[in-house]
């Protein structure tokens, strides 16, 4: 089995491999694997074993995320008492190109034939949302994200691989561009991903409408967490500017501290306050000019100058902010934001500094797709015609 590095034993650290991991057991396996795996099991224990070596691999180019699937495939292992090699080849974090093996997988056929629909769930999604991730980090390196995707998640299994591969491809933009990235996610259990003991976050929508005042939501959330950075949705009733201000202007110590941020989430159905199709081209305008001066798509322009939460209407508040007297309440953003729309943000140069976002989640999940074939049997080398990319360099 490979070595890849842990962090389960650092001091006040969680666990690095939750339960979630673990699914499904030995004694639950068969429920949830291919029956067409199952059966040839059944002709394999009949007919007699044999070593083989799987080539692991994607249809698009990907980010290196293997943990969750390797540390399933070592449990496996020592359940089932078996010995299964683990070739990685390339670093976690790694770009891998598309049709390029990730990894080889050796030992016996019996072992290792119904394990193979559980490790490829478990790696093909973790490494698109890593790439995605990265993506997103790098275009906006100035500016932290926070990874607010569990509620978008098909189960607890698939937020604890999308947290995972956040925090892959985070880490790759952290060490490659300086990026801030991830700073934290939005549930205690996959806080431990990015170097937290809990989840960050404030108040939904609905505490605004409980309150029946964005002004009261916030004190309601400051008295019973005084402790905690303020971050106000400030988009319930439409007025953005003027609930922000308002916010400002009753927490005006934590305003000057730093310790109060206003969340833009406005749907795509309508402008911010203020601010219409003529304002938000003469925002960018006087801001950064050259993101409206050149060809721009229609998704990019609705990016830039469109309804919701456009790089126009980030400026607008930020401008707002400051004329008012509150240059250090931070802005916070939400609604949408996955690469692309980070790579139009960062043309703008909005000023933007905390990303909430789910959509590194991958856009089609077709693309997450992993695929595993048998390149070896018993040391002869033999793969279905039009897969031998996958042989191994030396053979």
């Amino acid at each position: 089995m490979s070595a890849i590095e842990r962090d389960d034993d650092r001091e006040g650290v969680a666990p690095r491999w939750p339960t979630t991991t673990r699914h499904p057991t030995p004694a639950d396996l068969g429920g949830y694997v291919d029956k067409y795996f199952s059966r040839t099991k059944s002709c394999v224990e009949h007919f007699g074993d044999k070593r083989v070596t799987y080539a692991v691999f994607m249809r698009r180019p990907v980010t290196c995320a293997p943990r969750l699937a390797i540390e399933w495939l070592r449990y496996m292992a020592a359940e089932r008492g078996t010995e299964i090699e683990v070739q990685l080849l390339h670093k976690e974090g790694a770009w891998v190109g598309a049709g390029e093996p990730i990894l080889y997988i050796s030992g016996s056929l019996y072992h290792l034939v119904d394990l193979e629909t559980l490790y490829l769930q478990k790696l093909g999604a973790a490494c698109v949302a890593a790439y995605n991730a990265y993506t997103m980090c790098v275009e906006l390196p100035g500016t932290a994200f926070l990874a607010m995707d569990a509620r978008h998640c098909a189960g607890t299994e698939m937020a604890e691989i999308m947290a995972y591969g956040a925090s892959v491809g985070s880490a790759k933009a952290q060490k490659k561009v300086g990026a801030k990235g991830f700073t934290g996610n939005a549930s205690d259990a996959t806080a431990h991903y990015f170097g937290q003991t809990r989840g960050f976050g404030t108040m939904p929508h609905a505490l605004v409408g409980y309150a029946g005042s964005t002004v009261r939501a916030a004190e309601m959330f400051h008295e019973t967490h005084p402790s905690e950075t303020l971050t106000v949705l400030v988009d319930y009733f439409g007025q953005e500017i003027t609930d922000s201000l308002a916010v400002c202007h009753r927490f005006s110590d934590l305003a000057a501290e730093g310790r109060l941020n206003v969340r833009l989430d406005t749907h795509g159905g309508r402008y911010v306050e203020g601010l219409d199709t003529p304002e938000a081209y003469r925002m960018l305008e006087r801001n950064a000019p050259e993101a409206i001066r050149g060809y721009r798509s229609e998704t990019e322009l609705r990016s830039l100058i469109g309804t919701g939460v456009s790089a126009a209407a980030i400026w607008h508040t930020r401008e707002r902010l400051n004329e008012a007297g509150f240059p250090n309440v931070k802005i916070v953003a939400s609604s949408g934001f996955g690469p692309q729309k980070c790579r139009v943000m960062a043309l703008a140069k909005a000023p933007v500094d905390i990303i909430g976002t789910g959509s590194y989640l991958p856009d089609k999940w077709s693309e997450t797709y992993a695929t595993a074939d048998i390149i070896d049997y018993d040391g002869a080398a033999g793969v279905k015609v039009g897969r031998e990319f996958l042989l191994r360099k030396e053979e």
